[in-house]
């Protein structure tokens, strides 16, 4: 294949998975068609199931990718035997906000979605593993035997994730605009690791 039709074609395949993850999001996976997703892309059906053969299989492509993207910063932080506790809480939260921030629609997507089973994958992408075999459970259970790891964990990710799952209903109401929204995120960074380490402090 000659260089600028393999640059073409991987280029055409980038937009298409742009495009479909765009119009998913907007749309869910139930009302979106590969049509929507080719005129999104500005290309055709036939490009679409050339590069994907269906729309189940781009629908896992693309959110299989954000997935791991989310989990690939995740599984380097927990897993680290050379930082502390404190400094996985706060590398977790830093990349999380920043990552949602970026995705803002992601997380409710994604309930909404595994709610309706459209997601096929999550099974098998080893979140599991990443989470109960890391360092960061053992150090969880070293500061605190009273407190259990996943509860823990559990917590620090709902203090991340549910105030994007929640911004809509914040706005709608008026406790936040875009840019208060915004501000208070970057705050979190700073109050979380507080709020988790006072957790461990008073068990």
């Amino acid at each position: 294949m000659a260089r600028g039709t393999k640059e073409k074609s991987v280029s055409t395949e980038i937009r298409i998975k742009e495009a479909a993850h765009k119009v998913f999001l907007a749309n869910g996976y139930t009302a979106t068609t590969v049509r929507d997703v080719a005129q999104e892309a500005g290309t055709n059906v036939a490009l679409v199931n050339y590069y994907f053969r269906s729309k189940e299989n781009l629908f896992n492509v693309v959110m299989l990718e954000k997935v791991q993207q989310m989990l690939g910063t995740l599984a380097p932080i927990l897993k680290d035997e050379t930082t502390s506790l404190d400094q996985k809480i706060n590398g977790v939260v830093d990349c999380y906000i920043d990552f949602l921030t970026a995705n803002p629609d992601l997380p409710t997507f994604i309930l909404n979605e595994m709610r309706k089973k459209n997601f096929t994958f999550m099974s098998n992408v080893g979140a599991d593993k990443i989470i109960n075999q890391s360092h960061f459970i053992k150090q969880v259970k070293e500061a605190s035997g009273e407190v259990n790891p996943v509860h823990f964990f559990i917590s620090l990710l709902g203090m991340v994730v549910f105030p994007f799952i929640g911004k809509p209903i914040l706005m709608q109401v008026g406790l936040v605009n875009e840019k208060v929204f915004k501000k208070m995120m970057e705050e979190r960074k700073q109050l979380i690791p507080m709020w988790m380490n006072a957790m461990l402090k008073t068990t």
